[in-house]
């Protein structure tokens, strides 16, 4: 019988029961597509993390319960906590993981860790039928980046209160949508849909302030943000624009440390 490490952080947040939860695997080497994917399935988790330590750099990758994802923020940022944690030098601040999409670097300033992901940039789209009929709200702007639409709302009561259809967001040429306007008492707010992958909304999403951050920042003219994610959790993120790259930094809060136990033939 194969034991796996395994912790579950919410992410984005200083208190577990907000954020986003995301599921930390630590392996010594990978486990077969087929046995992550069973992993993160059974976590029925929106993200479950697969950490290589015996990789360099670090090996990581990321799995929804119906599929392989190809970057994702809060599940970064949660497994950057585990191993700062419990299996670097107390010493160590930053981490360079391998991903799918190039290196990512994860850099710990006292509490809270931030993000080094690569800016993703927001292409103007045509308002078509089915993207009215996804968001359920008047529509400013449509963008597109590597993975979402991006659609920008009136204000952030409209973010708040809009009824997304979710059958209409799946027919999407797209991981998911994005909706976005202008905050209140943030800079903006946000949020995240991704029926395809049967998170029908996330929670708290880092990998798509890759995109929010480039167009904020040139809308606002500014290149440090403060941003929240309006789901029902909710979640704060300080963002910043460097160039090609974006920041995104949070707290998190440590939930459950556990064990896997895998049958041999797994």
């Amino acid at each position: 019988m194969k034991s796996i490490p395994f912790y579950q952080v919410d992410a984005f947040s200083k208190k577990v029961f907000s954020g986003n939860p995301a599921a930390v695997c630590i392996l010594d080497e990978w486990l077969t597509d087929k046995v992550m994917q069973s992993i993160a399935s059974e976590n029925n988790l929106s993200e479950t993390a697969f950490i290589n330590m015996n990789t360099q750099p670090i090996g990581i990758r990321w799995f929804t319960p119906e599929c392989e994802m190809g970057l994702c923020g809060h599940a970064t940022l949660a497994s950057a906590r585990v191993l700062f944690d419990e299996y670097l030098d107390k010493d160590k601040n930053e981490i360079t993981f391998s991903a799918q999409r190039g290196l990512l670097k994860t850099i710990k300033k006292q509490e809270q860790i931030f993000l080094d992901f690569p800016a993703d940039k927001p292409m103007e789209q045509k308002i078509n039928d089915v993207i009215e009929e996804s968001v359920g709200a008047k529509i400013r702007q449509l963008f597109k980046g590597h993975d979402d639409y991006l659609a920008i709302l009136d204000d952030e009561d409209s973010v708040r209160n809009t009824s997304v259809n979710m059958r209409k967001v799946s027919e999407l040429n797209s991981r998911g949508l994005i909706i976005s306007a202008k905050g209140d008492d943030y800079d903006f707010v946000s949020r995240c849909f991704y029926p395809k992958s049967k998170i029908d909304e996330d929670p708290v999403t880092g990998s798509a302030h890759t995109l929010l951050i480039p167009y904020w920042a040139d809308i606002l003219k500014k290149d440090n943000l403060k941003a929240y994610q309006c789901s029902e959790r909710g979640g704060s993120l300080n963002c910043e624009l460097k160039g090609e790259r974006v920041f995104i930094g949070g707290y998190t809060a440590r939930y459950l440390d556990g064990t896997i136990h895998l049958n041999s033939e797994d």
